[in-house]
């Protein structure tokens, strides 16, 4: 999680979610499918009944459309309570019946730290991938790290500078930039030991590996795409992927690849790796687009 210092009141209120972390967790559990099987939906109902989630805005849940079932699939962490999944069933009126519920224990929070440790002023994140544009050196990590961020620092004594937030998007996105300033840090273009070459969007069931610096090297498989991720207090981003990998606090901006292509940033989800859970990616491919940079 950010390690918590003297916080501007103003990020007091996001910042305490993230400072209370994850609880820990069993993996994900069996899922209570509440989809009328026996109607089928189409992408114009699907997506109402999303839009309904959005209007019913409870924290704790998670969405995404399973187009081999024609479901919309909502995983609900276990501080969602049997009040506001009916609330949400209220709100998808006759397309409720799309709606397919499963409960994961703990609860969905942002995860921060990750790969290689790296320090804001106040708390500590993780690198990403390094990313280049031209001659000029960038690492791209979570948004929600860089948003409110100026310097980076390599230690957590804050005096090895690493460099400045060049870019951030969050929430509804949830990934940054940081431009490297000190020329005499080194920016492999590797993740641990695996050279990044390229970048890929994800597939369902694409085997995955996320790296971190709480939890180190874990992997899974990409269980669902476009997830809408509601973390609470009008954090909500778009666009997730969806997996079954495990995370803990202090892995947020960390990397997931796939062999030697550069997939997501660690955003956030819930459960431990002890017993497993749900970790939700920002896609590395549309921060790479957005900032006109590219791994090596």
């Amino acid at each position: 999680m950010r390690t918590q210092h003297t916080i501007p009141a103003g990020r007091r209120s996001r910042l305490l979610a993230v400072a209370t972390g994850l609880i820990a967790a069993a993996a994900l559990a069996v899922p209570t499918a509440t989809a009328d099987e026996a109607r089928t939906y189409d992408a114009q109902q699907l997506a109402a009944a999303s839009d309904a989630l959005l209007e019913a805005d409870v924290p704790g849940t998670a969405w995404h459309v399973d187009k081999a079932t024609n479901t919309l699939v909502v995983t609900a962490d276990s501080t969602v309570s049997q009040a506001e999944l009916a609330r949400i069933k209220r709100e998808a009126g006759h397309n409720a019946g799309a709606l397919r519920i499963e409960r994961t224990p703990g609860t969905f929070s942002k995860l921060i730290s990750g790969g290689d440790a790296i320090y804001a002023s106040s708390w500590r994140c993780s690198l990403g991938f390094n990313v280049r544009s031209g001659s000029t050196y960038y690492f791209l990590t979570a948004g929600h790290c860089t948003d409110g961020a100026g310097t980076w620092y390599a230690n957590s004594s804050r005096s090895t500078v690493i460099g400045p937030t060049a870019g951030s998007s969050f929430p509804g996105n949830d990934y940054g930039i940081v431009r490297y300033s000190n020329t005499s840090l080194s920016h492999p273009g590797t993740v641990g030991g695996r050279d990044i070459t390229g970048a890929a969007n994800a597939t369902v069931g694409m085997p995955v590996t996320r790296r971190g610096s709480t939890t180190g090297t874990h992997s899974g498989s990409v269980t669902g795409l476009n997830a809408t991720v509601n973390y609470g207090g009008g954090d909500i981003v778009y666009g997730m992927i969806r997996t079954n990998v495990c995370a803990e606090p202090g892995d947020s901006g960390g990397p997931l690849y796939s062999g030697s292509r550069a997939i997501g940033l660690t955003s956030g989800g819930s459960g431990n790796c002890t017993t497993g859970g749900t970790t939700f990616f920002q896609p590395v491919v549309e921060a790479l687009n957005r900032y006109g940079v590219s791994v090596y």
